[in-house]
Order: structure tokens, then sequence, then C-alpha cells
């Protein structure tokens, strides 16, 4: 491995809530880069979020343009998504393909906010799949829950529900 060089990476997504595979995208990208690079500014991103780029009116060409010619894209591999055949399919990506780093991620990546978000909301155990410090914030802030959605809910506590970081009780029998 090459000497350590800096290296700032800028990285976009809804992190909703971060996870720590979100984490770890940016030890996945510094190590790549420093492999491969010099010192740079990139915009570290995930296949699913290098595919929004063909999402019509999401991103307009122009910034496309400007992030991948100026600045270049470290793209992490996620479950489910081809990396190289969104840039063949994106003729801007395409033509500056030379500045999109795809660093494969060797840990098979399937979790999602969204699974996270619903094993919350049905009180299930999210310990290790997020860092203990958001966990602890989601419970503070009763986020994610059923309540959660209704008005005012927000600042109410779990009393008496399992803690996000421990498996829920098993039911109650009704006899």
């Amino acid at each position: 491995m090459k000497s350590r060089i800096p290296v700032v990476l800028l990285a976009c997504g809804s992190f909703n809530p971060i996870t720590n595979m979100h984490l770890r995208l940016f030890e996945v990208a510094r190590d790549h880069l420093h492999q491969t690079a010099g010192p740079e500014l990139k915009l570290l991103c995930g296949a699913d979020v290098l595919k929004t780029f063909q999402t019509p009116n999401l991103w307009k060409d122009a910034h496309i343009q400007e992030i991948v010619e100026k600045f270049g894209i470290v793209c992490v591999s996620r479950t489910g998504h081809n990396p190289k055949e969104y840039i063949s399919g994106s003729p801007i990506l395409h033509r500056y393909r030379h500045n999109i780093h795809l660093a494969r991620e060797p840990v098979q990546n399937e979790l999602s906010s969204t699974y996270v978000r619903q094993a919350l909301s049905q009180g299930h155990s999210v310990k290790y799949l997020l860092p203990d410090a958001v966990i602890a914030y989601i419970k503070d802030h009763n986020l994610y829950t059923r309540d959660s959605s209704r008005k005012g809910s927000s600042t109410q506590r779990n009393e008496g529900k399992p803690s996000w970081g421990e498996p829920a009780p098993p039911p109650r029998s009704s006899s």
C-alpha cells in the first residue's frame, strides 16, 4: 500500500438513520483511494446513489457533470446494483468514467435505512446495525415507532416498551 495521503470525501444520501454500513463507506473509499490516487476531494456514494443520477428531474445534468469532471466520485459497491451499467448508461458518467473510482466492499451490504426503520417500527432490535449513539438518539426522540407518526408523540417516551438495542419481549398469552 502506498503511504497515506490526505483524502477528503463528501458523502450524500439520506443516512436516515445512519448505519454502520454507511460509516463503512468511508473506510472502503479511503482504502481504495490510498491504493489508487493522490490527494483529492471526491463525492462518496453507494451504487444506489449513483443510480439516482439517471432519475429524471432529480439531478441536473450540469451538476452531475461538474461533480464528475471537477472532483470525481468514489462509488462503493452494493448488493443488487451494477455501477458499471449505470456508468455506461449515462453519457455524462461514461464521458468522465476515468474520474469514477469503483471500490468493492468485501462485506456483503444488504443493510438499508429502510430496513432499519421498518425493524424499529416493529420493535425489533437494531443493535450492531447502528452505532450505539444513534440507537440512543432514536430512542430518546421516539423516532421510527408506530406512535411517532401521531401528533405530539415525538416528545413521548417509550416507557414499558423494549430498548432499541434489545430484543422485544415475547408476546403475552391471553389466557
